[in-house]
C-alpha cells in the first residue's frame, strides 16, 4: 500500500497546484480540475461495469465506457484486484499523465483509489484503436490513404511532443497498433502509459535488466540487451508506419515465410525496387510518392544500427516537408523477432485476436534470426542535417516509481 499512499500525495500536491493557478476562476469551476472520482460514480457511469460496456480488457484488468452525471463520455479503466504488475503500471501512468498534455495524447481525467478499487478515467474516443480498423478487411475501407497519412503524421507529433517537448523526457516503450485510439474524426492519440518511463534529467542509464514491450514492435538492442533509448520508440514507430501502409500485422504466419515477417519482407521489396508493393490493395486511392516515402520512412527507424536511426524531431520534418531527400536506409533490425516470451501485460482499450498485441518480458531464450548488423552508409539529409546522434542525449534512465514520484508536485 506504500505505492498508492506515494501516488494520492502526489495526486493531492497536484491538485493544489492546479487550483492554485486556477484561483482567479469562478468557484463552481473548481470542480473541472478535480482528480478524483468518486467509486459510486464511476459504478453509475458505467452500469456497475457491465458487460456491455466492456471496450477491452487486458493483463491488468478492464476498460469499460461510462456517462459521468455532467454527459461527459469517458472510459474507466478497472485495475484487476489481484493484479501486483497492474498496479505498479497504474501508479506509472498515473504520475506520467499528470506531467503531459498533447492532443495527440489520450487525456487522463482523473482516477479512483477507493479501499481495494483503483482506477483510471480517460477521455472517451469513439472509435476504439487503430488495429480495430487497419487489420479488419471489412473496417479498413474507413482508412482512406489521406486518413492513414494523417495518422502517420499524429503519432509522429505524440512521439516528438514526449521526446523532446514534454517537461520531462518520456520513452513509451509500447507504441503499437493497438495504443493508438482515434477520437471522432481518426484523429490518433497515444494511450497505455503504463509501461513509460521518465528521465527527468541529464545523466544517461542505457541498460535494463527488466524488458517490456511488444514483441515484433521492440527494438533489437532492447529485446535482446536491454540497451533504452528514445531510439527504440522510434524503431517501434518504423514498424507501426509499415503496418498503416500495409494493412497487415508486423508478423503474419498465414502469408508465407518470404512475406510473414514485415521489416524482412519490406527490406526484399526495397532492394528490389519494387517498394510499392507493400502498399495495402484494398486502398482505392493513394498518393505514391507519400507510400513510398513512409515506407522508406518507416525502414530509417528500423535500421540495425541504433545511431542511423533519425530522432523524431527528423521524422516529423521528414513529413512536413517537401525539400528533405530521404537517405538510403541500411539493414533493418531483424534480431530477436522470434524468440520465445512471456505474457507482462497487454493494452485493453480494445479486444482483439491480435497475438502480437501482448506486451512480453525477455526470457533469455530467444532465437537470434539474423547475427549480422550490415547498415549501410547513411547520407545526409539534403540541408546538412544529419540523422546520427550521440546515444546520451537520447536516453532515458529506468526510473521507479519512487524517484517518478519526486518530480511530481
Amino acid at each position: 500500500m506504500g505505492l498508492l499512499s506515494n501516488l494520492c500525495s502526489c495526486l493531492e500536491r497536484r491538485l493544489k497546484s492546479v487550483r492554485a493557478t486556477a484561483s482567479d476562476c469562478a468557484d463552481d469551476d473548481f470542480e473541472t480540475y478535480d482528480l478524483f472520482f468518486d467509486l459510486r460514480t464511476l459504478q453509475i457511469a458505467t452500469n456497475f461495469f457491465s458487460d456491455l460496456n466492456l471496450l477491452g480488457h487486458g493483463g491488468f484488468g478492464s476498460v469499460y465506457r461510462g456517462l459521468t452525471p455532467n454527459g461527459q463520455e469517458v472510459a474507466v479503466k478497472k485495475l484487476s484486484l489481484n493484479s501486483r504488475q497492474g498496479l505498479r503500471e497504474f501508479t506509472n501512468e498515473v504520475k506520467l499523465l499528470l506531467k503531459i498534455q498533447h492532443k495527440n495524447l489520450v487525456t487522463l481525467l482523473g482516477c479512483c483509489i477507493e479501499g481495494p478499487e483503483k482506477m483510471l478515467v480517460y477521455e472517451y474516443l469513439p472509435n476504439k484503436s487503430l488495429d480495430y480498423f487497419l487489420f479488419d478487411k471489412r473496417k479498413s475501407s474507413s482508412l482512406d490513404w489521406t486518413t492513414r497519412f494523417r495518422i502517420v503524421t499524429g503519432v509522429a507529433r505524440g512521439l516528438l511532443y514526449l521526446h523532446e517537448e514534454a517537461p520531462e523526457r518520456i520513452i513509451h516503450r509500447d507504441i503499437k497498433a493497438s495504443n493508438i485510439l482515434l477520437d471522432e474524426h481518426l484523429n490518433p492519440k497515444i494511450s497505455d502509459f503504463g509501461l513509460a518511463r521518465l528521465f527527468p534529467g541529464e545523466d544517461t542509464h542505457l541498460n535494463t535488466f527488466r524488458i517490456s514491450g511488444t514483441h515484433g514492435y521492440m527494438a533489437p538492442e532492447y529485446a535482446l540487451h536491454g540497451y533504452l533509448s528514445v531510439k527504440c520508440d522510434v524503431f517501434s514507430y518504423g514498424v507501426l508506419v509499415l503496418e498503416i501502409v500495409s494493412g497487415r500485422k508486423n508478423h503474419d504466419s498465414s502469408l508465407g515465410i518470404e512475406k510473414a515477417d514485415i521489416l524482412s519482407y519490406t527490406w526484399m521489396l526495397y532492394q528490389g525496387g519494387k517498394t510499392l508493393d507493400l502498399v495495402d490493395p484494398t486502398l482505392g486511392k493513394c498518393n505514391h510518392d507519400e507510400a513510398a516515402m513512409c515506407i522508406q520512412l518507416g525502414l530509417l527507424c528500423c535500421q540495425q544500427s541504433v545511431s542511423d536511426r533519425p530522432d523524431m524531431n527528423s521524422v516529423h520534418l521528414m513529413l512536413l516537408s517537401d525539400s528533405f531527400t530521404l537517405p538510403r536506409p541500411g539493414k533493418p533490425g531483424i534480431q530477436g523477432r522470434r524468440g520465445h516470451w512471456t505474457t507482462t501485460s497487454s493494452s485493453a482499450f480494445t479486444d482483439t485476436n491480435n497475438n502480437n498485441d501482448t506486451a512480453f518480458t525477455n526470457t533469455n531464450t530467444k532465437t537470434k534470426t539474423d547475427p549480422s548488423s550490415a547498415s549501410a552508409g547513411i547520407a545526409r539529409v539534403s540541408g546538412g542535417n544529419s540523422f546520427v546522434e550521440e546515444c546520451s542525449r537520447n536516453s532515458m534512465s529506468i526510473s521507479s516509481i519512487d524517484e517518478v514520484a519526486s518530480t511530481i508536485g
